[in-house]
């Protein structure tokens, strides 16, 4: 019986590490970035901080839209709608869309959003 508890500690191991969401970390990369201070400041209209530019996703021009006025991104597959309160409206310094999820109980959120130029 003790064999078979010894063969279930890595199985209960990987289920457990699996639903885990992983953090984003500047691992040094951007450190001498001239807009690294830029994206540092980014705030979203709720006043919440966007995180640093490491922390951020940029999308493919195929992977958000506008709908209704309102925007949308897809994030693994999934579209979510992106609250109006979390886009960022100051002039966007790369030109790229970038959006700052993160996860809370497997749902995906949105902390800031900037949208890009559509080309």
């Amino acid at each position: 019986m003790a064999i078979a508890y010894l063969r279930m500690i890595p199985l209960v191991a990987v289920v457990a590490l699996t639903g885990m969401p992983a953090d984003a970390r500047d691992d040094g990369r951007f450190a001498n970035s001239p807009l690294k201070g830029w994206f540092e400041s980014l705030r979203s209209k709720g006043g919440g901080p966007c995180c640093a530019d490491a922390d951020g996703t940029a999308l493919d021009d195929v992977d958000w839209e506008t709908r209704g006025g309102h925007y949308r991104v897809r994030i693994q597959s999934e579209w979510i709608d992106v609250p109006d309160d979390t886009v960022i409206t100051e002039p966007n310094r790369v030109g790229r869309t970038i959006v700052w999820p993160y996860y809370v109980g497997g749902r995906t959120m949105i902390r800031c959003f900037m949208p890009g130029s559509m080309t």
